[in-house]
């Protein structure tokens, strides 16, 4: 039984402080528990470029760039309900794509698809050789940008926006959490930090959350030691909420408010709102930090590939001087901004 127990223990958590420095491909997702050396850190994360950002305006940076290409799902969605699909059915829809992409086998997939191509070659039909050749597309695409070059998770880059914050076991409260990723590496950097995740689509709680690879190793801190130690999801201490953020009865009791990929799905006129949630629940001196994808070629290429997986609700591709601009004129100072693989990150304070 205790030969079975040790077993089955290395099987969910294959990874230790040996393990730290390396990097390999999973058939879902890239493992990567390297540090960044002084030397490659510009190569991954740009920090602090612009010098003050009251100097900065609306004409100098120019508005966001809205993507308006829309997956087949919300277009055949609206037609047959003769309306805009709302807010929450588009969340919906969007984290079930979502999460179906996140938990392929994309090896075995891209065979697949490769066979189905050959086969509707053979069909002699124009509309099936096109569909199976979107579907190649796409796998292509997302294995180059989640497996190949790790750019939705990004733990190196999102380490380094992280770092260097002065607090001990914070309460770190995650807005719109979908499977908590960022919150878990969070907790991993500051150890004994108490998280709460909060996301208004149960689904994100059932699934995203609940389905996240127990195996993951994230890289974090050993308190006793200062030195790298690998921890994982079920040593964090974890409580999800599913509620609308508007509805939450939480004080100023967090030392980090945390949103990622939240900004940018609303257009102007509810961005003041959405700053203010990061501001009403942050302790005095606590820290709110955000990201959004960036404005790049590159970005806009995926979203228009991945618009069946990706677009299904507003949806905005920013600039770090952009992002930064909508959080400093809602009253927060920018202590830390800069772009990493394909995200800006922010760190803030309440002015």
């Amino acid at each position: 039984m205790l030969k079975e127990h040790m077993f089955n223990s290395l099987q969910q958590k294959p990874y230790s402080k040996e393990h730290v420095g390396i990097t390999h491909l999973n058939p879902q997702y890239r493992v990567d528990l390297r540090s960044l050396s002084e030397k490659e850190y510009n190569k991954f994360v740009s920090i602090n470029t612009v010098p003050d950002w009251s100097q900065l305006s609306w004409k100098k940076v120019g508005k966001p760039y809205e993507v308006t290409t829309y997956s087949k799902e919300r277009k055949d969605w609206e037609e047959h309900n003769e309306r805009t699909m709302d807010p929450h059915t588009s969340w919906t829809y969007f984290n079930k794509a979502f999460h179906e992409w996140f938990i392929k086998d994309v090896p075995e997939e891209k065979n697949k698809a490769k066979k189905h191509f050959v086969k509707s070659l053979r069909s002699f039909r124009p509309r099936e050789i096109k569909h199976a050749l979107s579907g190649i597309a796409q796998l292509q695409l997302w294995n180059y940008v989640h497996r190949i070059q790790d750019g939705i998770w990004d733990p190196r880059g999102k380490r380094a926006l992280f770092e260097g914050l002065r607090l001990q076991k914070p309460r770190i409260l995650f807005l719109g959490a979908a499977e908590g990723y960022e919150a878990m590496q969070l907790g991993a950097m500051y150890p004994g930090a108490e998280i709460v995740m909060v996301d208004y689509d149960e689904y994100c709680k059932t699934t995203r959350f609940a389905e996240f690879p127990e195996t993951y190793p994230f890289l974090g801190e050993n308190p006793r030691t200062g030195s790298w130690q690998v921890i994982y999801k079920d040593e964090l201490n974890i409580e999800y909420i599913v509620d609308d953020v508007r509805n939450l009865d939480f004080g100023k009791e967090f030392d980090i408010v945390l949103s990622v990929g939240l900004l940018e799905h609303f257009p102007d006129e509810y961005k003041p709102e959405v700053a203010d949630w990061h501001r009403r629940f942050l302790k005095d001196g606590g820290y709110a930090i955000l990201t959004t994808p960036r404005n790049q070629i590159r970005s806009k290429l995926y979203y228009r590939v991945m618009a069946d997986v990706m677009n299904h609700t507003y949806r905005e591709l920013m600039t770090v001087e952009q992002m930064g601009l909508y959080m400093y004129e809602s009253g927060f100072n920018i202590l830390r901004h800069g772009y990493i693989k394909v995200h800006n990150g922010l760190v803030c304070q309440t002015r």
